[in-house]
């Protein structure tokens, strides 16, 4: 077979690849998606199930805006590809109020303290308060800073925001 037979047999690179099926569990709801295998779970999240409470910040993980719960785990979502959280449970901030509205601790304390300013960190802050408290970590604002150390807030709102999840940790 020559050169040029065996490129016509490849596949361009600009074809679309295939896409996966993918189950998952998302704020309780089972879902079932087809999805591109480069698809971040944050793309899935806020483009095709209007979750938008989640926030594309750096895509880069650095900033924490795009916290999610995966299996109980506080994930990055703009790190984690679709097809990665096959089956799992995912928990966005959408699911932490209440049905009848009524805000979680955590969104409570925010409110209270004045731990939001401009509110865009505030749901990937809130995920990962939620987790700090769950997991044993907020026993100190020590923990609760090394904790919540991947939730960027450019308002500055830090001292606030420790404030806040101490308060719900220490009423547990």
């Amino acid at each position: 077979m020559s050169t040029r037979d065996s490129e016509r047999t490849s596949p361009s690179p600009l074809e679309e690849p295939k896409t996966f099926r993918v189950n998952l569990t998302v704020n309780g709801t089972e879902r079932t998606v087809d999805v591109d295998p480069r698809t971040t779970l944050l793309t899935l999240l806020r483009e095709r199930f209007g979750l938008t409470g989640t926030k594309a910040g750096c895509h880069q993980g650095t900033c924490g805006a795009c916290t999610v719960h995966v299996d109980g785990r506080r994930v990055l979502s703009c790190l984690t590809l679709t097809v990665s959280a096959a089956g799992a449970e995912i928990r966005t901030i959408e699911d932490l109020a209440e049905p009848d509205g009524t805000l979680h601790p955590l969104q409570r304390a925010f409110v209270e303290f004045d731990a939001l300013q401009c509110g865009f960190c505030t749901p990937g802050q809130i995920m990962s308060a939620e987790a700090c408290i769950r997991e044993g970590n907020a026993e100190s604002e020590n923990d609760v800073r090394e904790y919540m150390s991947g939730n960027l807030c450019r308002c500055s709102a830090y001292p606030n925001i420790v404030r806040a999840v101490r308060s719900v940790a220490e009423s547990r």
